[in-house]
């Protein structure tokens, strides 16, 4: 029985959801997660119709659809002048256009639809206090290595262990993340502090030269999340350090008092150096493969962390089921189906967060100017290869993987 089974390094979004993909194709798997406890810490997540597609093929998508905020629009506003740039409705059209609505969540509230689901279902094993450390493999199984010394075997292993991957310093070996130099800020607030000139039911950015400011509803409307970023030149990588206001403060004393009343509503304000590194095209050894933040860690701007690492299980389920349980043949398709896709959004959430949401001068000009005309088409055509995708470069529909669950 152990031997049929396939290993998952890490019990955050990404190795849960591959858990349950698996289990849809009837395929054992046992999560070994490094923490006492399961569950995920953060705050908001964004959700484009990319990842209702994904929640839809692994059998989450009413649970999903359940506990999300449905917001109007993306809003981009220029944090000096405080005017508004563009918007993209979320409307009617764009889910017509895109197959699937565009919203918010906790993520905890997110992280609790695959905890639920894993846990309800008879193929999928969940252990905590088991951080695995290396691994080792012959011709017929993987074995993970725990932190204890002890051997868990299977016959694959899936290293969904994030950022610092011990799997990945075997399967890559590229050292250190990159530290991007940006620092992000993070608090949730009850929805009554929020100000009330403030509380749009959209996720609405605020660029200004060399940082911005994030927020939208979640929660059913109980909370706003609060998300300031300043390009600071941080050199190390700090996670979840709680931080004063006046340190918030530091970075946005230029920006418009409106947009900058946000800070000041802030609560229990907690800082992240963003991190990510450069695309591979290799994420496999033998019966060992990468996923999600270990295979293609990315800055948060364009929003897809959480969603790359499912539709990483979407595409490692689905090319399972096609290779007959075989992993040495479908990691390999897999990987292949996923590394550009992920590498054009690590890449280009760098030029973003440098470029466009912390532009200053005639480079800010010139981004409100061109911005400022597109039409929600145009803004449709352009977002298309983001949000069109299902993750399987076609091979299954999203009405397809709609109708998994009728």
């Amino acid at each position: 029985m152990a031997q049929d089974r396939i290993i998952i390094a890490g019990g955050g979004i990404g190795g849960l959801a591959t858990a349950i993909g698996l289990a849809q194709k009837g395929i054992r798997s046992l999560v070994l997660e490094k923490a006492p406890e399961l569950g995920e810490i953060g705050a908001g997540i964004q959700l484009g119709p990319n990842a209702f597609h994904a929640f839809d093929y692994l059998g989450v998508g009413d649970a999903a659809r359940n506990m999300a905020v449905y917001i109007d629009n993306l809003r981009l506003m220029d944090a000096i002048s405080g005017q508004e740039i563009t918007r993209i409705p979320l409307d009617d059209a764009f889910r017509t256009r895109f197959g699937n609505p565009y919203a918010v969540v906790h993520r905890g509230d997110l992280y609790g639809v695959f905890l639920r689901a894993c846990r309800d279902h008879e193929l999928v094993e969940l252990r905590t206090n088991a951080g695995v450390a290396d691994y080792d493999q012959d011709d017929t199984s993987a074995t993970a290595i725990l932190e204890s010394g002890e051997r868990v075997t299977g016959r694959a292993l899936i290293g969904a262990d994030g950022l610092w991957s011990n799997i990945r310093k075997r399967v890559v070996g590229d050292g250190k993340p990159r530290v991007s130099g940006h620092t992000t800020y993070r608090s949730v607030i009850p929805v009554e502090d929020m100000p009330e000139d403030l509380r749009w039911n959209a996720a609405t950015l605020w660029a200004g030269p060399k940082c911005h400011i994030v927020h939208y509803p979640l929660s059913g409307w109980k909370l706003f999340n609060l998300v300031v970023t300043y390009h600071n030149d941080a050199a190390e990588p700090v996670a979840g350090k709680p931080v004063s206001h006046d340190e918030v403060r530091r970075g946005f004393e230029h920006v418009n008092p409106v947009a900058r009343q946000i800070i000041e509503k802030g609560k229990d304000w907690k800082l992240w150096v963003l991190c990510d590194r450069d695309p591979v095209m290799n994420w496999q050894d033998g019966r060992v493969v990468l996923l999600g933040d270990a295979a293609h860690p990315q800055l948060q701007y364009f929003a897809q962390g959480a969603c790359m690492a499912m539709e990483d299980a979407v595409a490692l389920a689905h090319q399972m089921e096609a290779c007959s349980g075989d992993a040495t043949r479908a990691f390999p398709a897999y990987q292949d189906m996923r590394r550009l896709r992920t590498a054009r959004i690590q890449l280009q959430s760098r030029e973003i967060g440098d470029h466009i949401y912390h532009a200053s001068g005639a480079h800010a000009e010139l981004r409100n100017a061109v911005m400022s005309a597109r039409s929600p088409e145009e803004w449709y055509n352009m977002i298309s290869w983001l949000y069109g995708s299902t993750g399987l470069d076609g091979a299954v529909s999203s009405e397809t993987m709609r109708n998994r669950n009728a």
